[in-house]
């Protein structure tokens, strides 16, 4: 099954990134893998409230992606697998995709203005190397008032 992977947070990025997802993956019988991205805090004396801090993130990322997922399937009826990592994006995201040959497209959003977002810029610089197509998606696109059907 092809899989489309979509990193998730509550930008209109990822919105617009999502949603051309779950329409490829309704076109093509696939599924959508929602990544939330947790940022690794910075070191702290206080290993305890390092681990608050990281847990508390963890627990909202969750709770996004399984808004998400809620919306996802109640507007095109897939449900999306969800995995929240916490660590540095690139490397996350590098290591997902090694991992998970069934991942058909990386599904990125692209931020307004003239700095499309640390993830973006990443792996477009990178496209020649990943093992799967790379699709960017602008914050307002919206498919529906556009003739590209890709």
């Amino acid at each position: 099954m092809r899989t489309f992977l979509v990193i998730i947070d509550e930008s209109e990025e990822a919105t617009s990134a999502l949603r051309y997802a779950a329409r490829r993956a309704a076109v093509v019988g696939g599924a959508v893998h929602l990544l939330a991205l947790v940022p690794q805090q910075n070191f702290s004396a206080f290993g305890a409230v390092q681990a608050t801090i990281e847990a508390e993130a963890r627990d909202r990322a969750e709770m996004l992606a399984h808004g998400v997922a809620g919306n996802l399937l109640a507007e095109s009826g897939i449900m999306p697998t969800i995995s929240v990592k916490i660590g540095q994006g690139q490397k996350i995201v590098s290591e997902f995709l090694a991992e998970h040959n069934e991942v058909a497209a990386l599904v990125l959003g692209a931020a307004k203005g003239a700095a499309p977002g640390p993830l973006v810029t990443h792996f477009s610089a990178a496209a020649g190397n990943l093992p799967c197509p790379l699709y960017i998606i602008p914050a307002d696109y919206d498919e529906t008032k556009s003739d590209h059907q890709a």
